[in-house]
């Protein structure tokens, strides 16, 4: 799942980092949905959600088309290298169009994985309230 602008102040484990209300929802969505999880992240790349991390101020939105070709290429060799073959895996992605569509979702299938975004084309306020929903359809509470 992608990582957003808001973050706290201090360093902290990725996964409490970021603040914003996207991005806990996005939380909220995947622990309840899947297997296991991980950030994308501007500066870090593919971040274990409960490695620690340092505040930064980076993003792909706006970047150049290179950069984010780059960092999609570099994101799909750390996905390599930890989590290994990803053939016949289903990966949903959470994350938005400057993160996923560079190389990213590409290089997913390329690798044989079965790539689902379930948020594509909604806006940010739809996409909160998709993520305002358990995963089996359910209001959270």
């Amino acid at each position: 799942m992608g990582c957003v602008k808001e973050k706290r102040s201090s360093p902290a484990a990725a996964c409490d980092l970021y603040t914003s209300a996207l991005f806990r929802g996005r939380r909220r969505f995947v622990e309840l949905s899947c297997d296991r999880w991980y950030i994308l992240s501007a500066l870090y790349g593919l971040v274990n959600p409960a490695a620690t991390l340092e505040p930064y101020d980076v993003t792909l939105v706006g970047a150049g088309r290179q950069t984010k070709r780059d960092w999609a290429a570099r994101v799909l060799q750390q996905i390599d290298s930890q989590l290994g073959s990803v053939f016949g895996v289903v990966i949903e992605v959470h994350a938005g169009a400057d993160y996923r569509d560079w190389g990213l979702v590409d290089g997913l299938r390329a690798r044989g994985a079965m790539v689902s975004v379930p948020t594509e084309g909604l806006t940010q306020g739809r996409q909160l309230a998709f993520y305002a929903q358990r995963p089996d359809g359910e209001a959270t509470t």
